[in-house]
């Protein structure tokens, strides 16, 4: 099934050129309620879920999801998650194809694409067992 999942992101356009980028308002109308799918290069990045309240659930796909809350600072999106202490700050634009966020903390400007529906749920499984 995942191999079937990295098919389906090769076959995504990439994203547009840059637009402008979403302030705090824009970002929570367009995610409020969502679960998006992440995809880098052509190969799924990571899951987010977003609540209300500016509440998260982030997973790179491997089960283990992180509870966070994000804000906006200087015209960038930044979650925090409990997890770690540093906001990770990013700029959202919303394009044809979806979201884009680059992220801002990064030198390689690593930039993410929502993917399209790939028909998965987000999988977070419960705390390690018996260690």
């Amino acid at each position: 099934m995942r191999s079937l999942m990295i098919l389906l992101l090769a076959a995504l356009p990439a994203p547009l050129a840059a637009g402008e980028p979403l302030g705090a308002a824009e970002f929570d109308r367009y995610t409020q309620g969502r679960t998006l799918f992440y995809g880098f290069g052509g190969s799924l990045y990571g899951v987010e879920r977003y609540l209300p309240d500016r509440r998260v659930i982030w997973s790179f796909l491997d089960g283990k999801c992180q509870d966070g809350s994000w804000y906006e600072e200087a015209g960038q999106i930044c979650f925090v998650y409990d997890n770690r202490d540093d906001p990770q700050c990013w700029t959202f634009e919303l394009t044809p194809g979806g979201l884009t966020a680059r992220f801002e903390d990064d030198p390689a400007s690593t930039e993410l694409y929502e993917a399209e529906d790939i028909g998965e749920d987000m999988l977070c499984y419960g705390p390690d067992v018996g260690t």
